[in-house]
C-alpha cells in the first residue's frame, strides 16, 4: 500500500513541473493525475475571484467546481486558444454572470409570489394558469443553449442593452441579436402551444 502511495506522489510531483499546455494534453488522454495537478494549481485563485464578485462562499465554491467539472467533461474536445489562466478567468466571469442573473431572477420570483398571494382572491384557476405559464417559460429558457440562455436572461432579467451584453460577454452585437432572436422564437412557439392548451 505504501508503495502505491509513493508512486502516486512521485507521479504528481513530476506532473507539477509540466506547463498548462502539457497538462491539458494529458487530461485529454484521461490522465486524472494531470487533472488533479491542474485543479491544485488554479482552484484557489478562481475561488477568490468568484468570492469577491458574488460575496457568497458556497456559491463561489460551486462556481469553481462547475468550471473544473466542465473541463473534465469536455476534455476530449476542449480547445484553449489562449493562456489557460486567461481562459479560466473568462469561465469564472461567465459563471458569475450566470449566477447573478439566477439570483436576481429568484428575487423577482419571490416578489411575484408575494404579490400573487396578496391577490389570492383572483381564484385558484388563474393562479394555476399563471404557475403553468411561468414554469413553461422557465423550461423553455432552461432548454436554450448556454450562451443563448445567458444573453436572454441578461436582456430580460438584468435589463441590459444589446451593446452592454456584447461588452460583458465579449461577443459582437450581431451575435447578441442572433441569440435573442433564437430565444424569442423558442418562447413564441412554446407560448403558442400553451395558449392552445388553455
Amino acid at each position: 500500500m505504501c508503495g502505491v502511495i509513493s508512486i502516486h506522489t512521485a507521479v504528481r510531483k513530476i506532473l507539477q513541473s509540466y506547463n498548462d499546455e502539457h497538462l491539458l494534453l494529458r487530461i485529454s488522454q484521461n490522465d486524472e493525475y494531470a487533472f488533479r495537478v491542474l485543479y491544485d494549481r488554479y482552484w484557489k485563485k478562481l475561488l477568490v475571484q468568484a468570492l469577491v464578485k458574488t460575496g457568497a462562499p458556497e456559491e463561489a465554491e460551486e462556481i469553481v467546481q462547475t468550471i473544473f467539472i466542465n473541463i473534465w467533461r469536455r476534455r476530449h474536445t476542449l480547445q484553449v486558444r489562449c493562456a489557460l489562466s486567461t481562459y479560466l478567468a473568462a469561465m469564472v466571469k461567465y459563471e458569475i454572470i450566470a449566477f447573478l442573473a439566477r439570483r436576481r431572477k429568484e428575487s423577482q420570483l419571490k416578489q411575484q409570489l408575494i404579490v400573487a398571494h396578496q391577490a389570492e382572491d383572483n381564484g385558484t384557476v388563474e393562479w394555476l394558469e399563471y404557475e403553468q405559464l411561468r414554469e413553461d417559460i422557465e423550461k423553455t429558457v432552461a432548454a436554450l443553449p448556454e450562451k443563448c440562455r445567458l444573453v436572454f436572461r441578461l436582456s430580460r432579467e438584468e435589463g441590459l442593452s444589446g451593446k452592454q451584453i456584447a461588452t460583458s460577454l465579449d461577443i459582437s452585437p450581431k451575435t447578441v441579436e442572433a441569440h435573442m432572436s433564437r430565444a424569442l422564437k423558442a418562447l413564441s412557439a412554446s407560448l403558442r402551444q400553451l395558449t392552445s392548451f388553455f
